[in-house]
């Protein structure tokens, strides 16, 4: 049978829709053809060293492969931006290396290792501390119920700042397949951010950074009468030293003034020259207040408590505040944002390619109860 077409218009439509089946067609056959010539070219590459033919991560290869070593921007899909503005952003660090700086960080710095660590999504964390608990009472079976107090909410905004660091390597080294760039790049990242967060969290201003604990407002107020937001001091009963009678007392008095809730997971922080000076200390019947560790991976003690020794610390000095002790995993709170951002730079430090790392890091004391300081004076 012969069709008849209405007009020549129907027709130039169907020889139109008709080659755009064939070009769909030979478009589907290219695509099959060039993904086996990918496949194919993949198999005959070596692996890279280090990295087992079924754990490869697809970004983290393509992050390191493509992005670390040769600069090549396309198969990166992880993008992070900055909170300035929007078209601004670098390539996020794939998890594995990410989690890797993690570790390295917590190694590095003591702080972090005892403090909490929360991951927020934005550049902003706010966290609401109630001061003035309910009230309760008792009352008989049919006896009226008055009125609870209303408890007395704070809010918390640790301030944050952006840490970076900006380690660079020669292309040669990039090149070389033996060179492993990603626990290179991890270490010299989490090393350059270990000793700048330890100093912030101990002794920050809180401007562009975190704020230290050391820098509240202490005073020798109880917990009852003292001001939200300043911590507790005990005196050391000398200026600039340790008591000459009975100095271990007025440690005791230090871990007693914590309430007893806290002292659960509490810990002694302090720097190396300080830990020496206590170290010689002894009771009256000569066994030394210091217990060293008697299994790998556990900590010493100091009264019971473990010792965290962080070089951040103040020296023993007049008025100075060269130890504390308390729970900072209730007293302190670090924010930072998930990922560590890296932009790739070969150009300003020809024949090094440099390699920018900046992530944004918070922090500021949660519970002033939380975290007690000695103050090495007689009042």
């Amino acid at each position: 049978m012969v069709e008849v077409k209405a007009d020549a218009l129907a027709e130039s439509f169907d020889a139109i829709l008709q080659g755009e089946r064939i070009a769909a067609i030979e478009a589907r056959i290219d695509g099959i053809d060039g993904a086996m010539r990918m496949r194919a070219g993949d198999a005959a590459r070596p692996l890279l060293d280090g990295v087992k033919g079924s754990a490869i991560d697809p970004a983290r290869a393509a992050f390191v492969d493509r992005y670390l070593r040769k600069g090549l921007e396309a198969g990166v899909e992880l993008k992070s931006f900055s909170g300035a503005t929007g078209a601004a952003g670098g390539y996020a660090v794939p998890r594995e290396i990410d989690g890797q700086i993690d570790h390295l960080l917590k190694a590095i710095s003591p702080i972090r290792q005892i403090a909490n660590v929360v991951r927020t999504g934005t550049a902003g964390y706010r966290k609401l501390v109630t001061t003035g608990g309910v009230s309760s009472g008792w009352a008989s079976e049919t006896g009226t119920r008055p009125e609870a107090n209303t408890p007395v909410f704070n809010e918390i905004a640790p301030p944050s700042g952006e840490l970076y660091a900006n380690p660079a390597a020669s292309q040669a080294m990039l090149d070389d397949a033996q060179f492993d760039v990603e626990a290179w790049l991890a270490g010299e990242i989490a090393e350059e951010f270990g000793k700048a967060e330890g100093a912030a969290f101990v002794s920050g201003n809180g401007t562009n950074r975190p704020r230290g604990f050391l820098t509240y407002t202490a005073t020798s107020e109880a917990d009852a009468v003292r001001a939200f937001g300043t911590l507790q001091y005990v005196a050391s009963g000398a200026a600039g030293a340790f008591a000459s009678v009975g100095p271990q007392d007025k440690l005791i008095d230090l871990v007693q003034s914590l309430k007893a809730a806290y002292r659960q997971g509490a810990v002694f922080v302090m720097n190396a020259s300080t830990l020496a000076r206590i170290r010689k200390m002894k009771t009256s019947d000569g066994a030394f207040l210091w217990q060293p560790s008697m299994a790998a991976g556990s900590p010493a003690t100091l009264l019971g408590y473990p010792v965290v020794e962080a070089e951040d610390m103040p020296d023993v000095a007049a008025d100075s505040l060269s130890i504390a002790f308390g729970n900072f995993q209730l007293g302190y709170v670090i924010a930072e944002r998930g990922e560590t951002s890296i932009l790739r730079d070969p150009y300003t430090n020809k024949p090094f390619v440099n390699f920018y790392a900046v992530k944004r890091i918070g922090g500021a004391v949660a519970n002033s109860e939380a975290i007690k300081l000695m103050k090495f004076a007689t009042s």
